[in-house]
C-alpha cells in the first residue's frame, strides 16, 4: 500500500502459510521445480510460473520504466500477468523474488515490483524476499537449516540433469527422449525428497549416467560446442533468451553451460574475498567460509562420479575457475556477474569450448564491463576465440539476434573443420548477412 507517497511494505504473516499461494518466476525449469517442492514439504504453497507469452513483456513495460533491467521487465510482467490471469486470488496471494545482496537485479527488483503492485491496483498482496544477506526479514517465512540443505542438494541434482542431458539431446535418435528422461528423473527425485535415498547422491548421479547413456544416440556428426555466459536470468530463463539453447541445437550445437551452483558459490565466495580485500566480514565470515567448503566439496563428487563413469565431460572444479579471472578482473569486482562472468569464459576456452554466446541485458553497466569489455583482451590471448555478444531488451529484433549468432556459428564450424568449404561456399554467412544488411 502506498502512505504519504511511499510505498509500504505489506507483511506476510505465519498463517498466510496456510492460506496463500507464493508464485515464483520461472528461470530454470528443473531447478525450480525441485526447489518449489522443498517448500511445500515445508508446508508453503509455492506455484512456479510457467507462461511464456509476448503479453508478459507488455504487462512488464506497462508496469515498469522501460529502460529498467530487461530481466527485471520480465520478471515482473509475468508476476502482474499471473494476477490478471484470474487463476489466483490476489488476497491469499504472494510473491517470492531472491535478493543477493549486491547492486544490480536481484537486489533491486523487489523494490520495483511493489511499485508496479500499487500501480496495478494489488495493494495487498506480500512480497517476500529469499536472501541470506538480512536485508528483509519476513516473520512468516522462516527457512530452517533442513529446508536449505535439501535446496542444495536440489540444486546438485539439476545442475547434473542439466549438464548430462545437453550432452546427449543433440545425437538422440529419436527427439525428446533426453527431455523424457530429465521429467522421469525429476519426477524420481521429487518422490525421494522425503526419504533418505534423496541425499544418497553418488547412488543416484550413477543411476542417472547409466540411464543417459543408454539413449540410442548418433555422435559420428562433429557438433559446435557453444558456451552460454552472460547475466544471470538471461543466461537461463528460455523467456529472456528467446529460448536460446532450443534454438543453438536446432542449429546444429552442442550447448556448454555452467550449473547454477556456480552463481552461489560466487555470491558466497565474494563474502570471503571480502574479508580478505576490505577487511570486513566479521562472525558471518567463519560461516560464509564453512558453506565454500560444504558446497566445493558437495561438487567435487559430482564431478569425481561423472569423469569416472568416463561418457560425459563434467563440470569445472569452481576453485579453479576461481583463478580463471587473475590477470583480467580483480576479485573485487562484485556487481551483478563480476568477475565470474569473465572468468567463465576463461574456463570455457581452457576447456576446449572457444565458441561462447555472452547473454546480457541491452543497457546493463555491469555486463557491458566485465563481459563485452573483456572480449578484446581475451582475444589478444586466445585469438581462437570466438565470442559474440547478444543484447536482449523489448525493443530488440529477435531475427537480428539470431543472424548474429548464426553468423558465430558459421565461423565456428569452419574452425573446427566441419565444412572445408571456403566463405564463398557457406551458405549459413551469406544467409545471415543477406538479413543482417538487409
Amino acid at each position: 500500500m502506498r502512505r504519504d507517497g511511499v510505498i509500504e511494505r505489506v507483511a506476510f504473516t505465519k498463517e498466510m502459510k496456510k492460506t496463500h499461494t507464493i508464485l515464483v518466476p520461472q528461470m530454470l525449469p528443473i531447478h525450480f521445480d525441485l526447489i518449489a517442492k522443498v517448500f511445500k514439504q515445508d508446508g508453503y504453497n509455492v506455484e512456479v510460473l510457467k507462461t511464456d507469452h509476448k503479453g508478459i513483456a507488455e504487462e512488464g513495460l506497462q508496469s515498469v520504466h522501460n529502460d529498467t533491467c530487461y530481466p527485471a521487465l520480465l520478471v515482473i510482467g509475468q508476476f502482474i500477468d499471473a494476477l490478471k490471469s484470474g487463476k489466483y486470488d490476489a488476497d491469499k496471494t504472494a510473491l517470492l523474488i531472491t535478493q543477493t545482496g549486491g547492486g544490480c537485479r536481484a537486489s533491486n527488483y523487489i523494490y520495483l515490483l511493489r511499485k508496479a503492485l500499487v500501480k496495478n491496483g494489488f495493494t495487498n498482496v506480500p512480497v517476500l524476499s529469499l536472501n541470506f544477506s538480512g536485508l528483509e526479514k519476513n516473520s512468516g517465512f522462516k527457512m530452517s537449516l533442513r529446508v536449505f540443505t535439501k535446496i542444495v542438494y536440489s540444486l546438485l541434482y539439476a545442475d547434473f540433469l542439466m549438464c548430462i542431458s545437453n550432452q546427449v539431446i543433440p545425437y538422440e535418435k529419436t527427439k525428446g527422449d533426453a527431455k523424457a528422461l530429465v521429467e522421469k528423473w525429476t519426477e524420481k527425485l521429487l518422490n525421494q525428497m522425503e526419504t533418505p535415498l534423496f541425499v544418497r547422491l553418488s547412488r543416484n548421479y550413477k543411476a542417472i549416467l547409466n540411464d543417459f547413456s543408454n539413449i540410442e544416440a548418433d555422435r559420428s556428426a562433429k557438433k559446435v560446442k557453444v558456451g552460454i555466459v552472460g547475466e544471470i536470468y538471461l543466461k537461463y530463463a528460455p523467456l529472456g533468451n528467446n529460448n536460446l539453447e532450443e534454438y543453438l541445437v536446432s542449429e546444429g550445437a552442442e550447448v556448454v553451460n555452467s550449473g547454477l551452483l556456480d552463481f552461489v558459490m560466487y555470491c558466497v565466495y565474494n563474502r570471503l574475498f571480502d574479508k580478505k580485500i576490505y577487511g570486513t566480514g566479521g562472525m558471518g565470515y567463519l560461516g560464509f567460509k564453512l558453506a565454500a567448503g560444504f558446497l566445493v566439496k558437495k561438487q567435487r563428487q559430482m564431478v569425481k562420479t561423472i569423469k569416472g563413469h568416463g561418457m560425459f565431460t563434467a563440470p569445472a572444479d569452481f576453485e579453479k575457475v576461481v583463478t580463471m579471472s587473475q590477470g583480467y578482473v580483480d576479485h573485487g569486482v562484485k556487481m551483478g556477474e563480476g568477475w565470474l562472468l569473465t572468468a567463465e569464459m576463461l574456463e570455457l576456452i581452457h576447456s576446449g569450448v572457444q565458441n561462447i554466446i555472452s547473454a546480457q541485458p541491452f543497457g546493463c553497466l555491469p555486463n557491458h564491463i566485465i563481459a563485452r569489455g573483456m572480449v578484446r583482451k581475451i582475444k589478444d590471448n586466445f585469438p581462437e576465440a570466438n565470442i559474440v555478444a547478444v543484447d536482449y531488451d523489448p525493443g530488440a529484433s529477435r531475427i537480428n539476434q539470431e543472424n548474429r549468432i548464426k553468423l558465430m556459428l558459421a565461423t565456428a564450424k569452419l574452425n573446427m573443420g566441419v565444412s572445408q568449404l571456403k566463405y564463398e561456399e557457406v551458405p549459413e554467412i551469406h544467409e545471415a548477412e543477406e538479413k543482417v544488411f538487409a
